[in-house]
């Protein structure tokens, strides 16, 4: 009998090990999907070289294999006050451009199974009111590839003050040029397939997808509008936005917001652990513990190249987007303005999730130059840590982008504290090298006289001395007006630098 109970208690672990958990994926060790711990142990390193830069606070990431959590990792914390630890299982960040891929790509993927969207009928077969001219020849596809000769944005947050508003300036956006001959990279696009969504189903973009994705995967964590509760374990994004105040659990994207909050192109708030089962649903062909969310035939459509180094919503690496040199042909992704990044490698089985916030407050110069360079290094470190590619194991660098750090510059408040003695420096070099220059000049003007003039009548030698004298003072005004000019100039540069750190390029805010 307590045999049996044994074996019987024995089974249900093994249940428990072997099944999803809500919440993320199973852990397992790198040795047992075929990884290298030790080489997966750069990803801390580059990580937190990101963090002691200035890059962000602090970064929530999950590395996959073949069904399981390898490196489910909390670096750093959600703010600068550094009392708040991060962590990939609870830790929530604003995804930005993520959402076009994990919400409103995936929301057209299960439409486009039920057969209620077509990828090549026109945009006004479901939004009659876009219509009219070249936008008659706009297809979902166009869309879906960014080839619908939208702009890149609009100002929203300028232009309307309800989200009906917005929703009307979205849709009265013209087209530049026809649909399928050019590139642009477009937040409207992505808006307009989440209004097709809500058309053809019937329901808001956030109910659609709970009901269909989110809820099904247990991505309890995922979601648009967040509840105050949440706030407190939400990444902060913007100190000063046009809002006028501090942002923590609300989208950070202005155009978003204007939009309210839900939108195609940015809005959706997840955790690392939450985003790691998406990615392995999709590595599984649609299909995420015993639960189908899409056809294995939708998930190699949209994943796939269809126009340039875009898929179907998603980009692939092609577009040299975040995921490195080493990962395969047919790996696809997405990066979100705010320091978030999801790459998939289907020939690896494996996918990486970065969550960052580097648009909180960044101490380093060039906070998305580090975000690119670690985004890079982690795809890198993930692939150069599998043993078992048929490939073989590849060799690892001697130093990786972060380790270089190049172009990253020095933390803010570094730089802040030795300005004063730098630009005083800097001041007084300027001033000894005006000297330099006049006194060259005055000599050099002498040399020349006298090797022309020879032996000349006294009263040419004064005549000359005058002129001379004469030369010399307006060589030293012009050296004077020049460096005059030139400190002004500096200013003048130190001032549109400034205004340009604080202004707000609203139209690109949502890129990754």
């Amino acid at each position: 009998m307590f045999l049996l109970a044994a074996l019987a208690i024995a089974a249900a672990d093994v249940t428990a090990v072997a099944r999803p958990l809500p919440g993320g994926l199973p852990e397992r060790e790198p040795a047992a999907v075929g990884m290298s711990a030790e080489r997966l142990a750069t990803i801390d390193r580059v990580v937190q070289r990101g963090i002691e830069a200035g890059g962000y606070p602090g970064a929530s990431l999950v590395v996959g294999r073949k069904g399981y959590a390898i490196w489910q990792r909390g670096y750093g914390t959600l703010d600068w006050t550094r009392t708040s630890r991060v962590t990939a299982n609870e830790s929530l960040y604003d995804l930005a451009s993520l959402t076009k891929v994990v919400a409103t790509t995936t929301a057209l993927m299960v439409l486009f199974d039920q057969g209620k969207v077509e990828l090549d009928a026109p945009v006004s077969t479901y939004l009659p009111e876009f219509s009219g001219g070249l936008k008659d020849q706009v297809t979902v596809r166009h869309l879906l590839t960014h080839r619908a000769g939208l702009s890149a944005g609009r100002e929203l947050w300028r232009m309307a003050s309800t989200p009906a508003e917005a929703r009307a300036a979205v849709i009265s956006s013209p087209i530049n040029c026809t649909p399928g001959a050019c590139y642009e990279y477009s937040d409207l696009g992505a808006d307009l397939l989440g209004f097709i969504a809500e058309a053809v189903s019937g329901e808001s973009l956030e109910g659609l997808l709970q009901k269909q994705v989110f809820r099904k995967l247990a991505m309890n964590d995922t979601r648009f509008r967040l509840s105050d509760a949440d706030a407190a374990r939400t990444a902060p994004t913007e100190i000063a936005p046009p809002r006028g105040y501090p942002l923590r659990g609300e989208v950070h994207d202005e155009n978003a917001y204007a939009l309210g909050g839900v939108a195609g192109h940015a809005g959706l708030f997840s955790t690392a652990a939450d985003l790691s089962v998406f990615a392995q649903m999709l590595l599984d062909g649609g299909v995420y513990n015993g639960t189908r969310i899409v056809a294995d035939s939708t998930v190699q459509l949209f994943t796939r190249r269809a126009a340039g180094h875009r898929a179907l919503g998603w980009d692939t690496c092609a577009g040299g987007a975040g995921c490195g040199q080493f990962m395969s042909e047919r790996a696809f992704g997405h990066t979100g303005f705010t320091g978030t990044s999801l790459w998939i490698d289907p020939d690896r089985q494996m996918f990486v999730v970065l969550l960052t916030n580097r648009v909180h407050a960044a101490r380093a110069r060039r906070p998305s130059k580090v975000i690119a360079d670690v985004r890079n290094d982690l795809a890198d470190a993930a692939v150069l840590a599998v043993m078992d590619d048929p490939g073989g194991v590849m060799a690892m660098p001697a130093r990786f982008r972060a380790d270089l750090a190049q172009d990253w510059n020095r933390p803010l408040r570094a730089r802040r504290a030795s300005s004063a003695s730098a630009r005083r420096k800097a001041a007084a070099a300027r001033r000894a090298a005006a000297k330099r220059s006049a006194a060259k000049g005055r000599s050099a003007k002498g040399s020349s006289a006298a090797r022309s003039t020879g032996k000349a009548s006294t009263s040419a030698g004064k005549r000359k001395a005058v002129g001379k004298s004469k030369a010399a003072a307006k060589g030293t005004s012009v050296a004077k007006g020049k460096a005059a000019t030139k400190r002004k100039s500096v200013a003048s540069g130190k001032k549109t630098t400034s205004a340009k750190r604080g202004g707000k390029a609203t139209s690109s805010r949502s890129k990754g």
